[in-house]
């Protein structure tokens, strides 16, 4: 597995690869959990070469946010990316992707300003602009991200589709822990408490599905769901919303295809989740 660390070694590393040879990225902060390798296997499925950067962007981060203290495991990151066949990581620097005089922003109006980035102003503007520069320094044929986030995903298919970028967008389905939580590099801050707790979550957006396909109402049914996640008093919910899979607007109709999807705070920590919901789900 190549070790990059500059875009001068990404793009003579991809001067080695063969004409026709299609290109896997995985674009990640590191951390990495089953999560993260569920999406370069599939990048390994369907791509001759499968290469990811490992970068805790800070333009993504508020003041506020937890940037210092957002978990870090080069050795073990690098190790866990050699067991699934990797071809190489690209490990920039801070200097590297915002050199002194950058200016630069890349922003997705209207969709980045709503769920998550209601309360995290610049979040998805700083996503987008890392995921762009990482896109040209790449070059890759077929980029893979978690469904996990969500608003994440679909702000850069939005993203992709209007620039006219030629990277084509994949989805990949959450995985779960065997009780049902979703695999977060931020779990690892929950205590043993907070770590059963967290399952309420989970545990309401799958009840929550079950009650869409009978339901007329919309908002009985989130406010059902945000009673049970916060029912042992230790979580309070952000937000909870049923939106449209494609484009994140608001679902007017119960039983239509859907994403139901939640931000809760916990301690310290903040847990996003979502299901998709409605149609033939």
């Amino acid at each position: 597995m190549k070790i990059l660390k500059s875009v001068e070694d990404v793009k003579n590393y991809i001067k080695t690869i063969s004409r026709g040879d299609s290109i896997g990225f995985v674009p990640t902060m590191g951390a990495l959990h089953e999560g993260h390798l569920a999406l370069g296997r599939r990048a390994k499925s369907e791509n001759s070469i499968v290469i990811y950067s490992i970068f805790v962007n800070p333009i993504q981060f508020a003041p506020n946010e937890d940037l210092e203290r957002y978990p870090r495991d080069i050795e073990g990151d690098i190790e866990k990316l050699k067991t699934i066949g990797v071809d190489a990581v690209f490990f920039p620097s801070v200097d590297i992707m915002y050199p002194k005089g950058f200016k630069t922003e890349v922003s997705v109006k209207d969709l980045g300003k709503i769920l998550c980035g209601a309360s995290r102003t610049n979040h998805f503007a700083g996503v987008t602009t890392v995921v762009t520069k990482l896109f040209n320094i790449v070059e890759a044929d077929n980029g893979y991200f978690g469904k996990k986030d969500y608003q994440q995903l679909t702000i850069i298919k939005r993203m992709v589709d209007d620039l006219n970028m030629k990277i084509k967008i994949h989805g990949v389905d959450i995985v779960r822990e065997s009780d049902g939580l979703a695999m977060s590099s931020r779990n690892q801050y929950l205590s043993s408490e907070e770590r059963v707790s967290a399952l309420l979550i989970s545990k309401a957006l799958f009840k929550l599905k079950e009650e869409y396909k009978y339901s007329s109402s919309i908002d009985e049914l989130l406010a059902l769901a945000k009673s049970r996640i916060e029912s042992d008093g230790n979580l309070s919910v952000e937000y909870i919303e049923i939106r449209d899979r494609n484009n994140l607007d608001k679902v007017s109709k119960a039983g239509t295809k859907a994403v139901v999807l939640v931000a809760a705070r916990i301690g310290n920590v903040r847990l996003i989740d979502n299901l998709e919901i409605g149609g033939d789900e």
